[in-house]
């Protein structure tokens, strides 16, 4: 088994007396997802927040591929190779595919006061990035917000990838997608494993985690409660651990089973 692309160690998060994370240790390897699951308010913001450079762990490690990291920024995390697809995707609806994919990043031609934006490399190079994940433009200066959420998905997805990422970090790419949607997102994700970039996927949905894991690692109430591989925990497992599933055994026992 090849060594961790990441590995968080016993990380700690505080925000004054408030404790978010107790000790995580989690890890992903290259060509592997590792789902991360919890409910709202298990932590998972928060880790992935630590994780992606935003904020900086009260205690714990990090190491990236073999050297212990201190992130001071996201751009520090971008620059190692990690990358963050989150829920809100930063896109703007109006502009184009392309402009969307290439924001901040924009191919140049000419130089000094002839220096200008290239839009036949960023038109030509979308296209064929798009191709590649199985979404097929109407053009590139097709506008992003005619485009379906999984699709907007996958351009988030897909920018990533063309940029370098070692490491991608979806946050709950399929909460609010139909199940077509959902269906063309997990099957992105397995093209991403495919070309050995390792996947944290975040998401409270046990049955897209069991679509596409290799790894489950179940987060409540900022500790985690264990890891499994695929094969050795079922769904029903998965969503008691989620759920405090002693703690419920424990209720349903006290009210005659009632719950």
């Amino acid at each position: 088994m090849s060594d961790p692309i990441i590995h968080m160690d016993k990380i700690e998060k505080h925000f004054g007396p408030v404790i978010a994370l107790a000790g995580v240790s989690f890890d992903v390897r290259a060509g592997e997802v590792h789902c991360l699951l919890g409910d709202n308010g298990a932590g998972k913001s928060t880790f992935i927040k630590t994780m992606s450079g935003v904020h900086k762990p009260t205690a714990g490690t990090i190491t990236f591929e073999g050297r212990e990291m201190q992130f001071d920024s996201p751009r520090d995390a971008m620059e190692a190779g990690i990358a963050t697809v989150y829920q809100d995707l930063a896109m703007i609806p109006l502009m184009s595919v392309t402009r969307n994919f290439w924001m901040g990043r924009e191919p140049t031609r000419g130089k000094g006061p002839f220096k200008r934006f290239d839009i036949g490399r960023a038109n030509a190079v979308t296209m064929e990035e798009m191709r590649k994940m199985g979404i097929a433009l109407r053009g590139p200066d097709q506008a992003v917000g005619t485009l379906s959420g999984g699709e907007r998905q996958t351009v988030a997805i897909a920018r990533a990838v063309y940029f370098g990422a070692r490491v991608l970090i979806l946050d709950e790419p399929t909460s609010a997608l139909g199940v077509r949607q959902t269906s063309n997102v997990l099957a992105t994700v397995d093209k991403v494993r495919a070309q050995g970039i390792g996947v944290v996927f975040i998401t409270h949905n046990v049955r897209h985690a069991l679509a596409v894991g290799d790894r489950f690692t179940v987060l409540n109430r900022g500790r985690t409660l264990g890891t499994a591989k695929r094969g050795e925990i079922s769904a029903e497992e998965l969503q008691d651990m989620m759920a405090g599933g002693q703690e419920l055994a424990t209720l349903e026992g006290s009210l005659g089973g009632t719950v």
